[in-house]
C-alpha cells in the first residue's frame, strides 16, 4: 500500500518516487520538515521547504484515508454486505468525502422515518415501488402491508412508510451525491444578508451574492467571519430545478406509470428533507477548506516579498549561512535586492580553503 501512496504523491508533486520514499522515511523516523528541508537535501534530493511540506501533507492525507478504506471495508463486511463490486469502489476512491458517501448506506442510524418504517415491515414494499416492475394496483399491493399492530393502519400510512425508506435510499447514493455536488460547485450562488442594522466591516456583504466558482478565497472566508460574528445571514443557492431533474431521470423509468407520481414525491423529499441540508454543510466545508490553502499560499508570497527587501538601503549585501558538514551557503545582493550571486564553500577542507585565499 505504501508503494501505491509514493507512486501519488511523486505524479502530484512531479517528483521521483525515490525522493518521496526518502522523505517519507526521514519524517517516519520522527524529522520535522524545518529540519529535513535545512539539514537533509542530500536525502530528498534538494526538495524546496515548499515542496515538503506539501508532501507531508499528502502522505498525512492519503494515509488517513487509507486507514479509512480498512474500517469501512471491516465494518460492511461485518453487517454480512460487503461484494466484490464494492470493494473495488472503495479502493479506488482517492477523496475522503467520496468515500464517506459510499459508507453512508451502511452508517449505523440514529431512529429516522426511514429505519421506522423497515421496523414496520414496509421495506419490501418501497422495493417494488422503486423497481417499478408490479403490474398490479399499488393499493391492492399496499393493502397486504397494513398491520394495526406495528402502527399501519391503512393502505396510505404503508406507502407514504416505503416512500420514506426510499427517500433515505435515494439521499444515500453515492453516485448521486457525487453528480449532485458537482452541479452544485458548477452553478450554486452564496448569499449573504446583514442581520443587524449596523455599521461593520462587513457592510459590503449586507446584500450580496456570487457564484462559488468564481468566488475568491478571501471573500469566502470574509463570509465566514462575518457569519461566526452574527453579522450576516449566509445562504448557498443550488440549483434545485437541474437537481431534482437529473434524480427523476435516473429513477423513474415510465413516467405513465403508477409508480411515477410516489418516486416524485420521495424525491423532492429526498433532495429537500435529507440531500440538501447535508450537501451545503459539505459544500462549504470544502469551500473552505480551500479558501484557508489559498490564503495561506497567498501569505507565504507576500511573506517572501518583504523578506526578499533589501536589508540595507542603497548597500550591497553579503549573507553567510554557516554549516560544517553541508558546507557554508554564501550570496550576494545588490542594493535593489537583485541576486548577484551564490556559492556553497568548506572552508574547513584545505584544497577549498585555498581558493578563497
Amino acid at each position: 500500500m505504501s508503494s501505491k501512496i509514493y507512486q501519488k504523491i511523486a505524479q502530484e508533486l512531479q517528483i521521483r518516487e525515490t525522493q518521496v520514499e526518502s522523505t517519507v522515511k526521514l519524517i517516519d523516523d520522527g524529522n520535522t520538515i524545518p529540519f529535513i528541508a535545512r539539514y537533509r537535501k542530500e536525502v530528498t534530493g534538494n526538495l524546496s521547504d515548499e515542496q515538503l511540506r506539501e508532501l507531508d501533507e499528502r502522505l498525512k492525507y492519503l494515509r488517513n484515508l487509507e486507514t479509512r478504506k480498512e474500517e469501512i471495508i471491516r465494518l460492511i463486511d461485518e453487517q454480512g454486505k460487503l461484494t466484490n463490486e464494492l470493494t473495488l469502489k472503495i479502493a479506488s476512491t482517492m477523496i475522503l468525502s467520496e468515500l464517506e458517501d459510499i459508507y453512508r448506506p451502511f452508517k449505523p442510524k440514529k431512529r429516522t422515518r426511514a429505519t421506522i418504517a423497515k421496523e414496520k415491515g414496509l421495506e419490501p414494499l418501497s422495493n417494488i415501488i422503486y423497481w417499478q416492475k408490479e403490474k398490479n394496483d399499488l393499493w391492492e399491493i399496499a393493502k397486504a402491508y397494513i398491520n394495526p399492530e406495528k402502527g399501519v393502519e391503512n393502505e396510505q400510512e404503508a406507502i407514504d412508510g416505503a416512500l420514506d425508506i426510499i427517500a433515505e435510499n435515494i439521499a444515500d447514493n453515492s453516485d448521486f451525491r457525487k453528480k449532485i455536488k458537482s452541479f452544485c460547485f458548477r452553478e450554486a450562488v452564496i448569499s449573504s444578508k446583514a442581520t443587524k442594522d449596523e455599521k461593520s466591516s462587513y457592510e459590503m456583504y449586507y446584500d450580496y451574492s456570487e457564484p462559488i466558482l468564481r468566488m475568491p478565497s478571501h471573500r469566502i472566508l470574509a463570509i465566514n467571519r462575518g457569519e461566526k460574528e452574527e453579522f450576516l445571514k449566509v445562504k448557498l443557492e443550488k440549483p434545485e430545478e437541474k437537481i431534482v431533474d437529473y434524480l427523476k431521470k435516473q429513477i423513474i423509468q415510465d413516467y405513465k406509470s403508477q409508480f411515477a407520481e410516489k418516486l416524485e414525491q420521495a424525491i423532492v423529499d429526498s433532495y429537500k428533507r435529507l440531500i440538501e441540508p447535508s450537501i451545503e454543510r459539505e459544500i462549504r466545508s470544502d469551500l473552505t477548506e480551500k479558501a484557508e490553502e489559498q490564503a495561506i499560499k497567498v501569505f507565504g508570497k507576500n511573506a517572501k516579498q518583504l523578506l526578499l527587501q533589501p536589508p540595507i538601503k542603497n548597500m550591497t549585501v553579503m549573507g553567510f549561512d554557516p554549516a560544517y558538514r553541508t558546507g557554508c551557503k554564501i550570496a550576494v545582493i545588490d542594493k535593489t535586492g537583485k541576486v548577484l550571486e551564490t556559492r556553497n564553500c568548506l572552508p574547513n577542507c584545505p584544497s577549498e580553503r585555498r581558493k578563497w585565499l
